[in-house]
């Protein structure tokens, strides 16, 4: 597809990220298969990411995904002010063909009030749509601004009138999903493995019934995470001993040392904070059981993808995206309560982990997501075409 593509990352992490950045990883799986299929990239992002791409835009030198947990007129203005660079940069150039935008709530808001000036935009919804259900509800993209959804249930749940503006789900995708990359582990080793917990520390991702559990049933538990926008165990520490630092405040710190602290032991349940690249490659790979307990409807689930991706079956709980993403009794055991996770936990052992990779390479690699959104751009552009000419 000859077309330029503006990519907008947002202003939160770099492309790639170093550790934890859901939204990130995916923009750095899918730029360069575009690339590869003839697409120009420009990339709006922070100076310190070192994706390739043709051209790069950005307002940040750091990401300020750490600035989320302070309070709201403090960061009110940061995805606003990096939201203004990209508009300037749409309104001084006339080469680009469409916008493929990833920041929650303002990405779509400031693309759509640009009106009719502005480029057709594709805004891929990553999170909870019932957040902002004012902003959806009454969302009307005036046929120049489409949405898509990361999974069929988050389409599904999300508000009639986006629905409406919806061009369906592409599912996320992981390098890791190609065929071969991921070698097959000792069956030993993986028996005797831990339970692995990939995911920002939040009630909403339910680590402390995985730590419970784990605990009842003896199962040695690695938690991997950041926490509040602190990146592990060394910086939480050194947070929580300057009283004026704002960890003090925020939810997800205050959900860590109320509900997971007490069961953190350093030997049978661990947190070792914030992973990535091979760290994190070499410890799914080695797991008994990827877990996922979610306390809400994930819309997308990038651990649950990159799990299967390495061989570990996936134990979680049948809600959002899961029951989309994994194959009961073939690529992991869902559940509809604690206690029946409970006895998947003690049956991951019967899942092979060949075939949570066979179906990840099949379902979940770049170049079927990048299929997925060339399919889509090519939809936007069309339709675009014809709200021009009425």
């Amino acid at each position: 597809m000859d077309v330029t593509v503006l990519m907008n990352a947002g202003p939160w992490l770099p492309v790639p990220p170093r550790g934890y950045g859901g939204i990130e990883a995916v923009v750095a799986t899918l730029v360069p298969e575009l690339r590869a299929r003839g697409v120009r990239v420009v990339l709006a992002t922070v100076a310190e990411s070192t994706l390739e791409a043709d051209e790069r835009v950005h307002t940040f030198q750091e990401g300020r995904f750490a600035h989320l947990q302070r309070p709201y007129n403090q960061v009110m203005g940061l995805a606003h002010a990096h939201l203004q660079r990209v508009v300037a940069e749409l309104r001084r150039r006339g080469d680009i063909d469409l916008v493929h935008d990833h920041v929650e709530a303002v990405g779509l808001g400031v693309l759509n009030a640009m009106g009719p000036s502005g480029p057709p935009v594709l805004h891929t919804l990553h999170w909870d749509l019932r957040k902002h259900p004012e902003l959806y509800g009454g969302f009307r993209g005036g046929g120049r601004v489409w949405v898509n959804g990361v999974s069929r249930s988050q389409i599904a749940r999300a508000p009639r009138n986006l629905r409406e503006h919806s061009l369906g789900w592409a599912y996320l995708a992981t390098p890791l999903a190609r065929a071969g990359l991921t070698a097959s582990p000792d069956g030993a080793a993986r028996d005797g493995g831990p339970v692995v917990m990939l995911g920002r520390i939040s009630p909403l991702k339910g680590q402390h019934v995985g730590a419970r559990l784990c605990r009842q049933l003896g199962l040695p538990l690695v938690m991997a995470g950041p926490v509040g926008g602190l990146s592990g165990p060394r910086e939480l520490a050194e947070a929580l001993a300057d009283p004026r630092h704002p960890a003090h405040t925020g939810p997800d710190v205050g959900y860590h040392c109320e509900m997971l602290a007490p069961y953190i032991d350093g030997e049978l349940v661990r947190w070792i904070g914030a992973v990535g690249g091979p760290e994190r490659d070499r410890l799914l790979r080695g797991a008994r059981a990827a877990l996922f307990p979610a306390q809400w409807d994930e819309p997308g689930g990038t651990a649950v993808v990159e799990a299967l991706a390495c061989g570990a079956p996936v134990i979680g709980l049948r809600r959002g995206c899961l029951p989309e993403l994994v194959e009961h009794g073939r690529t992991g055991l869902l559940a509809d309560t604690e206690e029946e996770l409970r006895d998947c936990l003690e049956h991951a052992g019967d899942i092979d982990p060949d075939e949570c990779r066979r179906s990840a390479a099949r379902r979940f690699s770049p170049e079927v997501m990048a299929e997925r959104y060339l399919d889509f751009y090519g939809r936007v552009l069309d339709l675009a075409a014809r709200t021009r000419r009425r």
